[in-house]
Parts: structure tokens; sequence; C-alpha cells
């Protein structure tokens, strides 16, 4: 048996040190190092494996299917033998129901346990009954001792293993509390040995912090193969799974699903959710084209400016970078004459989601020259670009695939920076290239936009 030797763990940066301290040495926090016992390796002089060459170290990967094809192509594909996957999301936004349904799937070809150390065996029973789920081969194990788990897990021979969370999971080697740094690093490390050599797919459900980070240290996401995100915006029946890290596949790939009473459904076409429009076309709404992961989605962007009533004007952005709306506001007033200093902002980006990238300049001018002047954009046309201090349309990544997702949707029209217009014409879609934002506003309307009326100094008492 190796030999155990006491440290002390700093539960907040996961720090190590020998003796007891009143501050961690690592952080500098107080009163944060707790007494572990960690065993140490009885064979450190253990020879090192022989080399392999790469073309022979190893087989092409066939993977496991989920059952949820949104959910594949978060994975890049599947699930992956021997993987370690860290799921992470808001309390009751459906965790736990996702990797059941997943789980189910899996069991109909090949044994799965299920490890709930938050819920008995009748409540995921039960909820399985909910879901309408055939669960085949798939066992529930309500348990929190690690080395019980994995010793089920090695018996059934699982080639998917589920740990609901965690966080409720310790090892007895440490002394510590589930939950702890040191618990954390512990379970995670020894969960992936397990998975690298018995080829089994491990999947981790995470709590998030207040700030919605995984909770523990950031190693916990370093020693994982794959991190994904469970997204909702409050009250939507509608989420979004993204992959901030994957070892086998494309980072920051999106998958979206419907909460409904049968279970998590995909949806196929995402950019339907966010083109819900009003039946007429109303001033200040326009529709652009993002690019999130490996697709793009057309998304519809609102603007409203209104005559400021008090105090300093507004500036607020939804969805959007509000230090970048105060930056075009700037252009627009030097570089296409449209002054907004004396009214309120707003912009919103429809359907919670939130654009990271720069696509989003163009069509935001466009949407406040449209409600400054109550000058209705067409609802055919979309447009993206990103704009320049100077004034010039700049062009973005992946334009032509843009351009094809806009046809698909059935737009007739696009207003697009010069550099990123087709070198072939798009069936069915009229492409306008501009190069400077005033000249992207004579394009989209007819005459300059009307300015709104000054504003009224507040009569006397």
């Amino acid at each position: 048996m190796p030999r155990a030797s006491t440290v002390y763990v700093c539960s907040a940066c996961g720090g190590e040190t020998l003796k007891w301290q009143g501050s961690c040495p690592a952080c500098g926090e107080w009163n944060v190092l707790e007494r572990s016992r960690a065993p140490r390796p009885a064979d450190r002089a253990r020879p090192a494996a022989a080399p392999l060459a790469l073309e022979a170290a190893g087989e092409p990967l066939v993977r496991l299917g989920c059952g949820l094809g949104e959910l594949d192509r978060v994975l890049g594909g599947g699930i992956v033998p021997g993987s370690v996957t860290l799921l992470g999301g808001d309390p009751g936004i459906g965790k736990s129901t996702l990797l059941l349904q997943v789980a189910a799937h899996a069991a109909a070809g090949a044994p799965v346990l299920y490890a709930s150390g938050e819920e008995s065996g009748a409540q995921v029973a039960l909820r399985a009954r909910r879901l309408g789920l055939a669960p085949g081969s798939l066992e529930v194990l309500p348990e929190t001792h690690l080395e019980g788990i994995l010793e089920r897990a090695a018996e059934r021979g699982a080639a998917l293993l589920v740990i609901d969370s965690i966080q409720t999971v310790a090892s007895g080697t440490l002394e510590t509390a589930p939950g702890a740094v040191s618990q954390l690093k512990e379970c995670a490390a020894e969960l992936v040995r397990f998975a690298k050599r018995t080829a089994t797919a491990v999947f981790l459900i995470g709590h998030v912090t207040k700030d919605g980070a995984i909770a523990g240290p950031r190693v916990l996401e370093h020693l994982v193969d794959t991190v994904l995100y469970f997204e909702s915006e409050t009250a939507s029946r509608y989420r979004i799974v993204r992959a901030t890290k994957n070892r086998f596949g494309a980072v920051n790939e999106l998958g979206f699903f419907a909460m409904t009473e049968g279970g998590l459904r995909e949806v196929r076409n995402p950019s339907a959710i966010f083109l819900a429009r009003a039946p007429q076309p109303a001033a200040g709404s326009i529709v652009t084209v993002t690019r999130d992961g490996g697709r793009a989605l057309l998304i519809e962007l609102q603007a409203l400016v209104d005559r400021m009533r008090f105090g300093a004007p507004r500036r607020i952005a939804q969805g959007l970078d509000a230090n970048r709306l105060a930056m075009l506001l700037a252009v627009m007033s030097r570089h296409a004459g449209v002054s907004l200093q004396e009214h309120d902002v707003f912009v919103n980006a429809v359907g919670g989601v939130r654009i990271d990238e720069t696509a989003w300049d163009l069509p935001v001018v466009l949407a406040l020259a449209s409600s400054l002047g109550e000058r209705v954009i067409p609802g055919t046309l979309v447009a993206f670009g990103e704009i320049g201090l100077t004034g010039e349309v700049r062009p973005v990544a992946y334009g032509e695939e843009r351009l094809q997702e806009a046809r698909k949707q059935g737009f007739q029209s696009a207003l697009v920076p010069r550099e990123n217009a087709p070198r072939r014409p798009i069936d069915g879609l009229r492409v306008v290239p501009v190069a400077r934002v005033d000249g992207a506003l004579a394009a989209a309307f007819s005459e300059p936009p009307r300015p709104a009326p000054p504003a009224r100094a507040p009569a006397r008492s």
C-alpha cells in the first residue's frame, strides 16, 4: 500500500503546502487551507513505456451516437470512447434530462451506468418514465463513493459512465468533504485515468457559480477532453449547448434544443427562432447573418431611437457590446452626418442570443438610421459588415456562406462590404456592395433619413 502524507490544500486556488498557515502562500487568501491526506505513488521508478510510431499509435475512432444530431454536432460527430466530457449549466436548465436521454439511447446497444449522487434511483426512474425513454441495459447507481462507482463500472464493462454530479462524488483517499477543491481534482483525475485505461466514455455534470463558470478549480476543465456549457435565457424554452473546449472536434460549436414535456428536442433550423418578425415591417428592424461556431444564423436586430427626456443620453445594448455601440454612434455622426447625441439609443438582438463578432456593425447602423427617420427597411433585405473608425465598411469572414444561408431563408437582397461580394452571382439574391458607411445609408434608403424634431425645453412651472 502506498504511504500517505498530510498536505494542506487551498479551497480557493487548489494550491498545496506541507504546513498549515493562516493564509495560502499561492493566492494569499486567509483561512482557506484544509487538511488532506494524499497517497504517495509507490512506483516512481517505474520504467517509461516504449514509444510508438504515430501511424500505428491508434486505430480509427468509432464514435458512439447520442441520439440527438445537434449534440453529435457539438461533440464533433459523436461520443469518442475513452473521452471525458464536462457539462455545466444553471440549476434546472436540463443537464440531467439531456444526459439521461443520451444514456438511454446508448444503452440500446451497449452497457451504460448512470451514477446519481443527487437523486435516488426511484427519482431517476420516474424522470425516465415521464420522458418516455426505453432504457434498455441502462443501470442507475445512487452512489457518491468514487471507488465504488468505478468498481461497478468495471464489473459491467460500461461503454458510457455518467456522473451526476462531480461535486457530489468523494474519494476515500482524501479526508475533505465532497465538492472541495482537493476532492474535485482527485476525483476528476481518477475518472480520466479510468476512462483512458478502459476506453469508457465519461460524462461529468458540473455545478456553476453565480458568474456562470463551472464551480471548482480551472484545472478541472484542463483535465477533461471536452467542456460543454448549457445556456438559456430566463423564461425561454430554448436551450443552447456550446463547446468551449473539444479535443475531438471544433471549438465554439453550437447545438440548439427546445425543452418540451417529453424532454429536449433538437432544433434543426435555429434561424427560425430568431426570425419571428412582425407581420408588417417596422422601422428600426433589420436581419443580419452572424456566424457562431460552424454555422451561419440569421438574427433580427432591433433599434430604437428616442428623444432624450432628461440627464445624459442612454446607450443600452442587449446581446451586443455597448462600448462598440458607442463607437458606431460616433462614426455615424462624423462620417454619415447622423447625430444621435440628443437621443436615447436602445439596440437588441432578438431571441436572447449574444453576438460576439463584428458583423453586426453595418445592420445596427442601418437600424438606427431607420428608427431615427421612421423609414422602414424592406423585410427581404439582409446586411452584415464591420465598420471602421474612418467610416469604411470592412469585410468579415465567411461572406459567401452567409449569403448562401440568406438565400436559403428566402431573402432577396443583401447589403454587404465590397470585399465580400461574391465572384459569381447567386441565383435569387441581389447583392449590393458598399465601401463606406454613408454609401451604405444611401443604398438602404432612397434619400437621407429625416432627422427627429429637436428636443423641447421643459416647461417652467
